[in-house]
């Protein structure tokens, strides 16, 4: 039986006092619970056990949120320490940091398998099958078979191979740009490093194929039993093989003892090292030289050279060739750029030149030079200025000397200009100076133009209010601007320069012109525009002919000064267009034809300000006088205006014909007509002036004609033709031509015609681009526009290495004619000047893999008829090619054999032979 305890009145009261005290402290808590349930077991779980007597870790202010969602529980926020309060309006609450597994990887792991997944907890791996996927950070790998393993942090993927063993499918490797192929790959996630079997990969154009490749960081890779090459087949058909080979990703690639491989079969020919460049942007170094043979200057290596990157705004680059008979050529480029303001570059070239060897007869030598500056700058550095200079001078016989290059060999014409221009931004005046230089080959006469300015002011309206209300009145319409230029010329011998020559020869000019301008209202379809015009010339020589009757000749008499010469014109003019539209009825291709005509008509009048200027001298033993102005000589930089008063009408008219036909690849109802050009223009224009006091009123007819047939033929065509008749001498007779019993348009006195077409067969492959292009006009850049024209003059000289295949054949034509009838130098008469020239450049495919290609230029004045042909065969050996180029007719003979690589960066491994001749 129990023992019964004697009532405590103050034991009873401290139990009282403690319970009170445990419910005012909980009385708001809320009971926390965790269930079993939700532990679960993860593969990312700490296997070492904790060690003991750790420092406690310090408490971390986390948010709220991040712990709501890990906990997955969002309908209520929950105090991360039991027992305190909880308050919903505070951010943030004290959290103890969570302690990580040593095999814990600072990112997570996606994968993805097309089969199945495979998890194997106690040895914690997974294995996936079919097309697998996975993503780490910067890594992608993708492969058939794929095995992770998280205590060791290796992923190993597999390839699949083919009931006979050889591999279908490979496993594909991918960080950042660097991408690997091969058949096993294994990668520890942790420390980045990997080792790969049968490994692919490229680096810049190369490709680097290794039995074994260790891979122990980012960018730095090691391959045993390797192989270089920019061929992408599996078995390629060359390549650099080596033992051992370290690779540096975008930079170099460095290797033990090399030798080179063609189809499998070792080449005998062992280099102790090889370095291979892979970065992708400037970089100094050597350049290697090409080996030529050249009958004129013997054997050869011509671009022999160092390039040097000074800065990122500066470098240069030295070329020299070398010759056996005693000729050298030396070049110095260097370039300058600095973004959003400016670039140029600047070519000096020295060339001494030896025609075959002393004691033979031709035997001969020569000194020449060129430079050459090309600049501009960017319109965003100063808006409203513009700079640029394209300079290119020397010695006038320096292109005939060049080796190895026709193009440049007849190339007698050489210009440059330099030019600045400014506009006043809100203001309406411009300003353009410039200065221009040619020199011709073969007259070898240089011409100077400097400076030559021109200032304008667009069009003024003085009426024209300020803020407009309504429809203008027609006065404000009243326009007037300016325009002046200024002229400075020298013309001289380059075999004969010295100052007092020079300044014998300088030239200078100027002209001024002032229009103004009126819109009135249209008349209808008319419309109609009056216009006054005041112009005037300052010139500096004054010709006079005179009758030499001892022997009897005309002399010519020249008078330095200043002079002037003025014109003024007014009239009105009117313009409309018309339309005609002629539709066919009959069910044809042509559907209809449409004409535009556009007429224009205008009265003129202009006194006769310069009679002055002209006078009559006799040209001949027979008392013939010709009329001649004192400013119209070659000598004057503007040559006056012509004589007598003009007060008649000026008219003209411009055509236009279109025709609208059936598709016939689409033969439906619905189908939208094709809109074919006929005529793109088509124009003839004259006037008539009453106040000519002799026979001849009528002016002259100035025919021009635009056309494109058949979308692939383009004429321009231009004539002047006289209304009167000529004597047997060409000079005019009063009696119009049509009077002689038979209709005709007029004299032929003058004209040009110019056909060009282009054909070429359907691209087998209308998605791939022409593999080469000329984009010179797209780059600003001056060293990269540099090596373009460079790369450009290659490719004329050599066409075969730069084959099309894709396009099975191609014809270009062309074809130029020029007429003139000019006076005798002894004023005897007229006499007729004919230029007639053509060109063909045309190639096709033998088979997918030949291609044949010619060009040759026609001159029908010489009597050789054709100035030069070139064929030239191709072959395409996939990452190799082949061409065979030959020159037999032409002053510059050639014949070249080449096989070369098609990647850039072995543009210089080629082997080549050339054996060129001149025949001047």
């Amino acid at each position: 039986m129990m023992a019964l305890h004697k009532f405590s009145l103050k034991r009873f009261f401290t139990v009282a006092c403690t319970f009170a005290l445990f419910c005012a402290i909980t009385w708001k808590s809320n009971a926390n619970s965790t269930y079993v349930t939700n532990i679960y077991s993860t593969l990312t779980s700490d296997t070492v056990p904790p060690t003991k007597n750790k420092k406690p870790v310090p408490l971390k202010k986390v948010k709220t949120d991040s712990l709501i969602n890990s906990i997955g529980d969002t309908s209520q926020t929950i105090d991360t320490i039991p027992g305190t309060t909880r308050d919903t309006t505070i951010n943030n609450v004290d959290s103890f940091s969570i302690k990580t597994a040593k095999d814990t990887l600072d990112g997570p792991v996606n994968y993805e398998a097309e089969d199945s997944a495979v998890v194997l907890v106690p040895e914690k791996k997974i294995v996936l099958y079919g097309k697998t996927k996975t993503t780490f950070k910067d890594i992608t790998l993708t492969a058939p078979k794929v095995q992770l393993d998280q205590q060791t942090n290796i992923i190993t993927a597999y390839g699949a191979t083919d009931s006979t063993g050889n591999k279908i499918t490979r496993a594909k490797f991918a960080q950042n740009e660097n991408e690997f192929e091969g058949d096993t790959f294994r990668f520890n996630f942790k420390t980045q490093k990997g080792l790969t079997i049968n490994t692919f990969t490229k680096q810049s154009e190369f490709f680097v194929q290794g039995a074994v490749v260790k891979k122990v960081d980012i960018v730095t890779m090691y391959v045993k039993r390797g192989r270089f090459t920019t061929c992408n087949l599996d078995e390629p058909h060359f390549a650099f093989v080596s033992n051992r080979i370290k690779v540096i990703n975008n930079k170099l690639a460095v290797s033990g003892p090399t030798h080179p491989e063609f189809e499998g079969v070792p080449i005998p020919i062992y280099l102790p090292f090889g370095f291979f460049p892979l970065s992708q942007g400037r970089h100094s170094g050597f350049l290697p030289p090409q080996f030529v043979v050249n009958e004129q200057l013997g054997l050869g290596l011509e671009g022999i050279g160092y390039y040097k990157v000074l800065n990122d705004n500066f470098d240069a680059i030295i070329r020299t060739n070398i010759y056996s008979y005693g000729s050298w050529q030396a070049t110095f480029s260097p370039t300058y750029r600095k973004r959003y303001r400016y670039n140029g570059g600047i070519t000096l070239t020295m060339q001494h030149t030896k025609t075959a060897f002393v004691g033979d007869p031709d035997y001969a030598v020569f000194k020449t030079f060129n430079v050459s500056w090309n600049h501009s700058i960017d319109q965003r550095a100063r808006p409203g200025v513009n700079f640029s200079a394209n300079v290119n001078f020397g010695s006038t016989q320096f292109n005939r000397y060049v080796p190895n290059d026709p193009r440049r060999n007849f190339q007698n014409q050489v210009n440059s200009s330099i030019s600045y221009s400014k506009t006043w931004i809100g203001k309406p005046y411009n300003l353009t100076l410039n200065a221009n230089h040619s020199q011709n080959a073969q007259t070898r006469v240089v011409d100077l133009i400097l400076p030559n300015g021109t200032f304008t002011v667009t069009t003024l309206y003085p009426f024209q209010k300020k803020e407009s209300i309504g429809a203008p009145k027609w006065y404000e319409k009243l326009g007037i601007g300016y325009s002046g230029s200024f002229q400075n010329r020298i013309s001289f011998y380059d075999s004969a320069v010295n100052i007092k020559r020079l300044l014998d020869t300088l030239q200078w000019g100027a002209n001024h012109r002032l229009p103004i301008t009126l819109s009135l209202p249209s008349l209808g379809p008319l419309n109609v525009s009056p216009f006054i015009s005041y112009e005037e010339q300052w010139i500096a020589n004054k010709f006079r002919r005179v009758w030499n009757d001892n022997e009897k000749k005309v002399d010519t008499v020249v008078t330095k000064g200043f002079y002037t010469d003025r014109q003024v014109s007014m009239g009105i003019g009117f313009n409309t267009s018309i339309y005609g539209t002629f539709n066919f009825k009959k069910q044809t291709g042509l559907i209809a034809l449409r004409h535009t005509i556009r007429p224009q008509f205008s009265m003129n009048y202009r006194p006769d300000l310069s009679k002055n200027h002209y006078y009559m001298v006799q040209v001949d033993t027979s008392q013939r006088k010709e009329t001649f102005s004192e400013f119209q000589m070659s000598g004057n930089v503007f040559q006056g205006y012509s004589a007598g008063r003009f007060g008649g009408m000026s008219f003209g008219i411009d055509n236009v014909l279109e025709g609208k036909v059936r598709s016939k690849k689409d033969t439906s109802s619905d189908a939208k007509p094709k809109i074919i050009h006929l005529i793109d223009g088509l124009s003839i224009n004259s006037g008539y002036n009453f106040l000519d006091t002799s026979y001849y009123k009528l002016q002259d007819f100035l025919v021009s004609l635009r056309s494109t047939l058949f979308e692939k033929i383009n004429i321009t065509g231009t004539a002047q033709l006289s209304p009167y008749a000529a004597d047997s001498v060409g000079n005019r007779i009063r009696r119009f031509i049509w009077n002689n019993g038979h209709f005709s348009p007029g004299r032929f006195l003058g004209g040009s015609i110019s056909m060009s077409t282009q054909f070429s067969s359907k691209p087998k492959d209308p998605n791939k681009l022409p593999q080469f292009r000329n984009n010179a006009q797209n780059i600003t850049d001056p060293t990269v526009l540099g090596d373009q024209q460079r790369l450009m003059d290659y490719m004329r000289r050599n066409p075969g290495e730069f084959v099309d295949f894709n396009v099975n054949w191609q014809l270009s034509l062309s074809y130029a004619l020029y007429f003139q009838k000019e006076l005798k130098p002894d004023y005897s008469g007229l006499k007729n000047t004919v230029h007639s020239s053509g060109s063909f450049q045309g190639s096709f495919n033998l088979t997918p893999k030949w291609n044949v290609s010619a060009n040759g230029y026609f001159n029908f004045e010489s009597p050789n008829f054709l100035d030069q042909f070139s064929l030239s065969i191709s072959r395409d050996m996939h990452c190799w090619q082949m061409s065979i180029g030959v020159t037999p007719i032409g002053p510059y003979r050639y014949f070249n054999i080449t096989i070369n690589p098609k990647a850039s960066i072995l543009q210089d491994l080629r082997i080549n032979r050339t054996r060129s001749f001149q025949n001047f």
